[in-house]
């Protein structure tokens, strides 16, 4: 995974709440490459019903969709039940997810970008903000650092399986 300079990663949609809160006391960017066709790592990651069946650090998901905005899902991490909001999607490129939880607003940009011949990068960006952050910035930073890792190496693992 390689962590990206926050300046340097651009904002496809800067309305409130479709990119991170520049902000928020803890912003993390990470990216990777995944050998795999760009289909099949959108399909992976957008259908958030099969998250658990591929990500161990998920428990449980509840979403019945439609994969669009305003559309919201509840699920299980970390022994957080967290509720959040679709935002935003383009197809294949695209998708942007948030809401409050446990005293936390986050928000939670995704993009995929075809690279080569059967090659994505993608690359994630995530804001945290609010009382409990605020407490613990760099503790917190580190969590989420070390979540975004792991999902970007299972869903890389994944999406490299299926291909």
């Amino acid at each position: 995974m390689n962590a990206e300079n926050p300046k340097s990663a651009k904002n496809v949609e800067n309305t409130p709440g479709h990119s991170v809160d520049e902000d928020a006391p803890v912003v993390v960017r990470l990216s990777t490459t995944v050998d795999a066709p760009l289909a099949t790592v959108w399909a992976l990651h957008t259908d958030i019903g099969s998250w658990a069946d591929w990500n161990t650090d998920i428990e449980s998901v509840d979403f019945d969709g439609p994969l669009a905005p305003g559309a919201s899902f509840r699920w299980l991490t970390h022994g957080l039940d967290i509720t959040s909001t679709i935002r935003e999607v383009v197809p294949g490129e695209r998708i942007v997810w948030g809401g409050p939880a446990h005293g936390i607003e986050g928000v939670h940009v995704w993009t995929f970008e075809e690279t080569g011949e059967g090659t994505v990068t993608v690359r994630t960006e995530e804001s945290w903000a609010g009382a409990p952050i605020e407490e613990r910035p760099d503790e917190m930073r580190e969590a989420l650092r070390q979540s975004l890792e792991s999902w970007l190496s299972r869903l890389r693992s994944e999406a490299e399986r299926r291909a």
